[in-house]
């Protein structure tokens, strides 16, 4: 019988323990022989990860948000072993870009039964270590408004939390020079905020960045936008919304495969959502970093 572990985050937004029997009875009728153990400190899943690897487990399934999500692949990365996504956190911005099933028990299903593919990662590299993110890093407006969200509201608003917090950092946003390096091309700007984006949607399945991110091309997109003013950033926000953000002369686009940014003053950063400290910072590709379990076609 094939070895499953399960690794959940017992503090992320929806997680409890009905579900995740629910889960586990899912992976049985399957046929997986599941082991399931919660996560008890910051970077715990990680560890978890590695060592469900190294005990011969075939499928490492993670329920809880990006950040469960992510320590958990941070253990699995140049790995054969797959993970499969478990939505249970407040943003789950992987699984929505890959359209993963929101619904636990539906997404049980799809990694009990899917196949795995390889997506690439970025690797944030920083003075203190290195972090890696699966759907985008950014520095300014997006890492101020994931600062501002509590893990309070998170586990009770969910998504919710953010737009509540989304309309008062407009009125706070700044206009910082940049130094932003794209594969040895400097580009001098004055911005709110630089996206790097290795998956299309910030909020899936809105807030599209741009038509045609894939994250399976090995590159990065990476989306400018200097709006000084409320109204300004308002209209950007609603062509992110409506997908007509293309053209837009407050925002510019660049591509490739190492991104480096510097700010003329700290500017804070998020990578998938979490706090990430402040600028400087650089991000490559890996490419292929990680197999992901998608449902069969």
């Amino acid at each position: 019988m094939a070895r499953a572990l399960l690794i959940f985050n017992p503090a992320a937004a929806r997680a409890n323990q009905r579900v995740v029997r629910s889960v586990s009875r899912v992976f049985s009728q399957e046929g997986w022989n599941l082991e399931v153990v919660g996560t008890t400190r910051p970077g715990h899943a990680e560890d978890l990860a590695r060592q469900g690897v190294a005990d011969g487990a075939e499928l490492i399934a993670v329920y809880g948000g990006d950040g469960t999500t992510m320590q958990a692949v941070r253990g699995l990365v140049g790995q054969e072993v797959p993970v499969g996504l478990i939505p249970g956190g407040a943003g789950n911005l992987l699984a929505g870009n890959l359209r993963l099933p929101r619904n636990p028990t539906a997404a049980a299903r799809v990694a009990a039964r899917g196949v795995a593919k390889r997506i690439d990662l970025g690797r944030l590299r920083r003075e203190e270590g290195e972090r890696y993110f699966a759907v985008a890093c950014g520095a300014g407006f997006d890492a101020d408004l994931m600062a501002r969200t509590s893990g309070a509201a998170k586990r009770r608003w969910r998504m919710g939390a953010y737009v509540a917090q989304f309309w008062g950092a407009l009125h706070d946003v700044k206009l910082v020079a940049h130094t932003i390096t794209v594969d040895g091309t400097i580009l001098e700007v004055e911005a709110v905020m630089v996206m790097v984006a290795n998956c299309g949607e910030l909020m899936p399945p809105f807030f599209r960045l741009r038509e045609g991110i894939a994250p399976d091309d090995g590159i990065f997109d990476v989306v400018v936008v200097n709006a000084t003013t409320v109204v300004e950033g308002i209209d950007i926000t609603l062509r992110m919304l409506t997908g007509r953000v293309k053209d837009h002369h407050r925002v510019r686009y660049a591509r490739g495969r190492s991104v480096t940014v510097e700010t003329a003053e700290p500017r804070p950063v998020q990578f998938d959502g979490e706090p990430g400290g402040v600028t400087p910072f650089t991000a490559d590709v890996v490419p292929n970093g990680v197999r992901i379990i998608l449902p069969r076609r």
